[in-house]
Formats: C-alpha cells, sequence, structure tokens
C-alpha cells in the first residue's frame, strides 16, 4: 500500500451541501501488513444505524477546518489522540442522501489499543488490505437511487463485516489510489430500485 497516491491526488470538493463532515480513513501497520481501521455504528443510531463507517461525522463551529473535524471525531470515537494521525492527503468530497458533504482524510495511525465511544460505536474493525483488495470478497450492484439516480454500489466482505455505502465509494477511491486493486468494469447483477442489499 503506496500512500504517496493520496498525498499526489487533487481531491474534487462539493461545497454546496447544506451541513459539512469529515471522516479520517486510518490506515494501520499490523505485523507488517497494512490495514484499515473502521467503525461499526450503533445500531440505536438515527442515520445509517449498525453500518460500517470511518471515524468521522459533522463540522462543529469550534473546528479550525474539517481536518480538525475528523481528528476530534475519531478522538471522540475511537479514542485516536489527534497528535497520533499522520495525515497524508484527503479524497473526493462526496454528498450523501442526508446532504452533508463529506470530506475524506487519510492518515497513518499507530497499531494501538483503541476505546470505542458506546453512544455511537458499537465495534471497533480493523482488516486487512490483502482481504480488502481480493476480489472474491467484493461485489457491485447497479440500482436507480431517489438522490443520486443510476449509481453502482459497492460491497466489501471481509471477517463478517460489509462495508458499502458511502464508505464504499470511498473505500474504492483510496484502493485504487494506493494499491493495485481495480473497480471491475463489469458489476455483478442490476436490480430494481427497492431490492434489498445484499449485507
Amino acid at each position: 500500500m503506496d500512500l504517496s497516491g493520496v498525498t499526489r491526488h487533487e481531491p474534487s470538493v462539493v461545497d454546496d451541501a447544506k451541513r459539512r463532515a469529515a471522516v479520517l480513513a486510518p490506515v494501520i501497520d499490523r505485523d507488517g501488513e497494512p490495514h484499515i481501521l473502521f467503525t461499526k455504528r450503533a445500531d440505536h443510531l438515527g442515520e445509517h444505524a449498525g453500518q460500517m463507517s470511518f471515524p468521522g461525522g459533522g463540522e462543529e463551529p469550534s473546528d479550525d477546518d474539517l481536518q480538525a473535524t475528523a481528528l476530534r471525531e475519531a478522538n471522540e470515537e475511537i479514542g485516536l489522540p489527534p497528535a497520533a494521525a499522520d495525515v497524508v492527503g484527503r479524497l473526493d468530497d462526496i454528498q450523501t442522501v442526508t446532504e452533508y458533504s463529506v470530506r475524506p482524510f487519510v492518515g497513518r495511525v499507530p497499531d494501538m489499543e483503541f476505546t470505542p465511544d458506546e453512544r455511537e460505536v458499537a465495534e471497533i474493525a480493523v482488516l486487512s488490505v490483502a482481504d480488502l483488495t481480493d476480489l472474491d470478497n467484493y461485489e457491485s450492484e447497479r440500482r436507480d437511487h431517489p438522490f443520486y439516480g443510476d449509481i453502482r454500489l459497492h460491497f466489501f466482505h471481509v471477517d463478517g463485516y460489509t462495508v458499502w455505502g458511502a464508505t464504499g465509494r470511498m473505500l474504492v477511491q483510496l484502493l485504487e489510489l494506493t494499491t493495485e486493486w481495480q473497480m471491475p468494469e463489469q458489476v455483478d447483477r442490476v436490480v430494481d430500485p427497492d431490492a434489498d442489499l445484499p449485507i
């Protein structure tokens, strides 16, 4: 995994959303192999309950900038000290169905004992890049989305977890920028708008 691809990337910006948020994609060296940390959102949360995500959340007036938002939220959600994250760059901003623009930052973080905030985080999952880039663990589908129109959804199934949705979109770009993994040209299936999600 070569994070210089993120450093060189010139990310696109969404600047017309009603609300702004930021996340941190934490990259960890565990046993000499790259891993990526995800959180599983608590089931009682109103938006995206139970889904896999990167640590992050909405911008607060006290935040100096969106990078500060991402680091503050990572500290609150998983106990990562802001100074412990070596932020190397950004991915493209994305706009969500909840009318947020989300700015994803990528950073190296130490392999430490993380402490989930039980109010927001049900689990912390550290998944290997080798498994995330194994095409046997990936599938995608195309469907008509009420907000985005015709979209492709990505699903990464690793260690009993499924990364999909906005986080799956971010993960696709992160892997393409930093590894030899490329999104397959063909989708696995085309489904109706109201079809169940394979998670």
